[in-house]
């Protein structure tokens, strides 16, 4: 058996172990642990129409519109007798990729009754929380990883007799709050906390499952991110190094372009490192603004090429298969200003995404450019420690990541040893993010 036909075996296996727990009914719930990449949404796809099979309605919780409207798009291939109902909010629009999908099989309402055909129910945490009548029997909670307690408690009461499966990446970005939460720090009940964390805490029986490969992120990459975000959750990549390649139609300029350059690292190795001198700068640092809108325009420039032999693919790298991902928004509207100067204009930049880590989660690019959150900073903060943010900065590529940032991060991160309070029946989270952050410096070669 060739190791590309004994991964999908294996990943076969772990799909259809969930199913069986699941439709044997011996437990409340089943938790899918899901790295970057690993098939979460098919894995959602598949065991809603095999549950819907069954002849009883599913209930379909995600935590963003996009998140939802994407498994619809998803169910309507996927399964297209099976009737779906997508409930909104009151001043939804229906987005245009789900129009031509509209018919006697997909039905749009503010109100669940009115969605009484559908043997499947999709909508967002927050929209099913306002939900007061109705139980499903069998639910399923998208990244749940992402879901707070408090919303989870708030949408049970529609599955209170059924069955959940809760699907999600454990290293990515922790569930956030507007206010402070450590009045319930240790508590069992905590809001803040996720929904994952809290069903395991009170049913510590429940069957978890993981899903071993990530078929996204390269076998350059995968070993990266396993050992710096999933010490104890380890996955392998679901490619060989040999069934990927980036390659530019134009040559660089080797010896007077950094970018070009650092560029064709990336192609060869999956990663680089793009340095800027060392130097504590205000957050919208205008020189790795630059830097990130220069690379993307020249990536550009030298026409890419993104081939994966394993899935069949040879495509160009346009603007729309490139990403750029800041940790904060006014970073992003500068890179986005810096694209859409006049002197690039034709190229079609506009169409690079850029972003933040929070909204750039669930997503997938050919080729990404991270400005590093504690780039140009005399300090490290909680929220530039998170190891979720950097993990989902560093894992949404399939080719190549270019990681922007100045000298004397190392140094930073020695200057300002992780220091956050211990806090009584708080399990310590690990790796932390001075750790994780170490590690990805080290590997880019830029400690």
């Amino acid at each position: 058996m060739s190791a590309a036909a004994s991964r999908s075996t294996q990943a076969r296996a772990v799909i259809e172990a969930v199913a069986a727990d699941l439709l044997s009914r011996d437990h409340r719930g089943v938790i899918v642990d899901s790295p970057p990449g690993a098939g979460k949404s098919t894995l959602v796809v598949e065991l809603s129409g095999r549950l819907a099979a069954t002849g009883e309605r599913v209930m379909i919780v995600a935590q963003t519109n996009e998140q939802v409207d994407d498994l619809v798009a998803r169910l309507a291939v996927a399964h297209p007798t099976l009737i779906l109902g997508r409930l909104t909010a009151g001043d939804y629009e229906v987005p245009e990729r789900l129009a031509p999908l509209r018919g006697p099989n997909l039905a749009f309402s503010s109100k669940l009754p009115e969605l009484a055909a559908a043997g499947v129910v999709l909508a967002t945490a927050a929209k099913w929380a306002l939900v007061k009548e109705g139980e499903f029997p069998w639910a399923i909670l998208d990244e749940a990883y992402q879901m707070r307690s408090d919303g989870l408690l708030a949408v049970a009461p529609r599955f209170a007799d059924g069955t959940a499966l809760f699907v999600g990446d454990p290293g990515q970005l922790d569930p956030f709050a507007t206010v402070d939460t450590d009045a319930w720090a240790g508590s069992p009940w905590d809001p803040s906390d996720s929904a994952v964390a809290v069903v395991r805490a009170h049913n510590p029986d429940l069957p978890v499952h993981r899903l071993p490969y990530s078929w996204r992120l390269p076998a350059t990459a995968a070993p990266l991110v396993a050992k710096a975000f999933y010490p104890f959750t380890p996955f392998d990549a679901g490619s060989d190094l040999d069934d990927r390649s980036l390659t530019f139609s134009a040559r660089g300029t080797s010896g007077t372009s950094s970018a070009d350059e650092c560029l064709d690292e990336a192609a060869d190795t999956g990663w680089s490192w793009f340095a800027l001198p060392a130097a504590h700068t205000v957050r919208t640092d205008a020189e790795a603004v630059e830097a990130c809108a220069a690379l993307a325009d020249r990536l550009v420039q030298r026409q890419a090429t993104a081939v994966d032999r394993a899935a069949g693919y040879e495509r160009a790298v346009t603007p729309d298969r490139i990403a750029i991902g800041t940790a904060h928004r006014d970073q992003a509207a500068a890179v986005r200003a810096a694209l859409a100067r006049p002197d690039r204009a034709g190229r079609g930049l506009t169409d690079v995404t850029v972003d933040t880590a929070n909204r750039l989660q669930g997503r997938e690019y050919d080729v990404t450019i991270v400005l590093h959150p504690l780039s140009g900073r005399r300090d490290a903060t909680a929220f530039h420690l998170e190891t979720g943010r950097l993990c989902v900065l560093l894992s949404r590529h399939r080719h190549a990541c270019v990681v922007v940032g100045r000298a004397g991060i190392a140094d930073l991160l020695d200057a300002h040893p992780h220091a956050e309070p211990v806090r009584l029946g708080v399990p310590v989270k690990f790796p932390d993010g001075w750790a994780a952050h170490q590690a990805v410096l080290a590997h880019l070669g830029a400690a």
